[in-house]
């Protein structure tokens, strides 16, 4: 892709943003930014999957014929929120024995809430996306509610929901102005239209423990739902655990047809040519490193995407999808045996006939593509995790030092929380380097570790100046944990980023960073000298004001600095 010297930070550029960062920023609560200041623009994609028909989108039908009587209701961004519901389910049907799925929120018609019997239960685990925004497939969900005069199926006027029971936890962070925006605001809502909150609403930090948080949370909601439902919680099942995938590893395959890290459905006949989240575009992209020397590098990036459907507005967001790191890839394979076995082919898929996701990602694939495509491997350990595992340990020493870290607060925090300590991590710490977890089942690995997702970047250039070119400013992040060891915790994509600049521009790689595989998958993202990233836009309520005559004041410290660069530029 040509690069033009215009669109790269100049002397200008960084005198007009200095000048910018001296004064206040000028932010109001969403919806006066909203409806008085800022362009409100879509908050989804452009390009939607088509929607089944309306009749197959209610979910208490579903219900009914599937003889399920609680329904978990997920708006996810990052995948987390997915993790916390299906957690959930698996608890509520294994243990407590009530029937239970779970959802993503926007694969149903919400107008049906009014239609539950009185004898079902609703979850509803929302996360905050943002600055109080709803997650992507939560955003019809969101706009039903807040809503000054929603319609339901039975179009009643008064309490419409006065049969809907309901349980919620929200996921938010806390260095956000509008901390858990979405949970607190959808269950203000229910309750006005009607419905009855099951216990306390339940709400965790990302930015602190929000792990333990939802932990804390549930001493307190499983008595209360047990109370609901009228089960006996003292008949509680602890017996073996129930898988909830199965895994095969197959002998014959169409090798055109085994997904080695490709994100939706490409490899399938037919599949159409648009982008979104669901289908990124592969898109080129060229760098340049803004400062020398320092311990960190700081990255301009410009994404080309011409000749596809995408497109953005100043003060959009751009995805890019990452890659896990070879050194967390192979010591998991290693330490769950699996290293001689990276390249088998395996087919993934739930066991139950009537699960609303069929496959936790693109199948079939193998064992090295799902560790550095699908899964997020450099994610903590959660202490629910560790305790699934403590059967599988190889030694009783190991055993026993996994029971402590997942019973022990304060032992799980100093070796895991605070020292951010992924599985692979964990596992070698217990065990050593001699000895594998190789009796674990790969289907609990799968259950395990959350689907690995796209890093969100604010768009540093203008639509107007380059409608065709994406600029993003990325600082690679590396850190050593303030409580732990001398280890350096490395940011999954903007350590990858650098790894492909260093390898277009020809540089020496940096010794002490970890590798990638930069081809991608079938050798389709290097080639020659040429980088290409998967990638998707997110649209964004982060705009300048419609009238230019109001003044505005920008801050923005450290990268921050990159959505202000885009106002700047148009």
């Amino acid at each position: 892709m040509a690069r033009s010297n215009h669109h790269l930070l100049d002397t200008a550029d960084w005198l007009l943003l200095g000048t910018i960062g001296l004064g206040t920023v000028a932010w109001f609560a969403r919806h006066q930014i909203t409806n008085r200041l800022f362009s409100s623009g879509p908050t989804k994609p452009e390009i939607k999957d088509e929607k089944s028909p309306k009749q197959e989108r209610n979910f208490v039908k579903v219900m009914k014929e599937q003889g399920r009587q609680v329904i978990f209701f997920y708006g996810s961004q990052t995948g987390t929120a997915e993790d916390f519901a299906s957690r959930l389910a698996k608890e509520c049907s294994q243990k407590y024995g009530v029937s239970a799925m779970t959802a993503d929120i926007e694969l149903y018609d919400m107008s049906y809430l009014d239609s539950l019997p009185q004898d079902a239960l609703v979850f509803f685990i929302l996360a905050t996306y943002g600055e109080g925004e709803p997650t992507d497939n939560a955003v019809e969900f969101w706009d039903l509610m807040v809503d000054e005069q929603p319609m339901f199926s039975n179009e009643a006027e008064q309490s419409p929901l006065q049969n809907l029971r309901y349980i919620t936890f929200g996921l938010g962070n806390k260095t956000y102005e509008h901390y858990n925006e979405v949970v607190r605001k959808v269950d203000n809502r229910l309750l006005a239209l009607g419905a009855k909150r099951i216990g306390e609403r339940g709400e965790g930090d990302d930015d602190g423990t929000l792990e333990e948080d939802f932990l804390a949370w549930q001493e307190e909601m499983w008595p209360a739902f047990c109370e609901a439902l009228g089960v006996d919680e003292s008949n509680a099942v602890t017996g073996p655990r129930q898988a909830i995938y199965g895994v095969e590893e197959l002998s014959s395959f169409d090798q055109t047809k085994v997904y080695l890290g490709e994100i939706g459905e490409w490899l399938k006949e037919g599949a159409p040519k648009v982008y979104e989240a669901k289908r990124p575009y592969n898109a080129p992209i060229t760098s340049k490193e803004l400062f020398n020397g320092g311990d960190r590098h700081c990255l301009h990036l410009e994404i080309d995407i011409s000749g596809t459907n995408l497109s953005y507005q100043t003060g959009d967001h751009i995805a890019i999808w990452p890659v896990n790191n070879e050194v967390e890839v192979n010591r998991l394979a290693r330490l769950l045996g699996l290293e001689d076995k990276l390249d088998s082919v395996i087919h993934v898929q739930a066991l139950d006939a009537a699960a609303s996701k069929k496959h936790p990602f693109p199948v079939p694939t193998t064992y090295r593509a799902a560790f550095r495509h699908y899964l997020d491997i450099c994610s903590v350990a959660s202490r629910q995790v560790l305790m699934s595992l403590i059967e599988y340990a190889p030694t009783e020493q190991a055993k026993e030092a996994l029971k402590r870290l997942a019973t022990d607060k304060d032992e799980y925090r100093v070796h895991v929380g605070d020292v951010t300590r992924n599985l692979g991590e964990v596992l070698e710490l217990v065990s050593g380097s001699q000895e594998n977890f190789a009796t674990v089942p790969f289907d609990l690995i799968v259950e395990s570790i959350s689907r690995l997702q796209p890093r969100y970047y604010s768009i540093s250039s203008s639509s107007k100046e380059s409608p065709k070119t994406i600029a993003v400013t990325a600082v690679t992040l590396q850190y050593t944990p303030e409580h732990g060891s001398s280890r350096t915790v490395y940011g999954v994509n903007t350590n990858y980023l650098w790894r492909l600049h260093e390898a277009v521009q020809g540089l020496t790689p940096e010794a002490s960073l970890p590798e990638y595989n930069l081809s991608g998958p079938r050798d389709v993202l290097f080639v020659g000298q040429s980088a290409r990233v998967p990638v998707h836009v997110r649209r964004s309520q982060f705009k300048l004001p419609r009238n230019p005559t109001v003044p505005v004041i920008m801050i923005g410290p450290g990268t921050g600095v990159a959505p202000f660069r885009g106002f700047v530029r148009e």
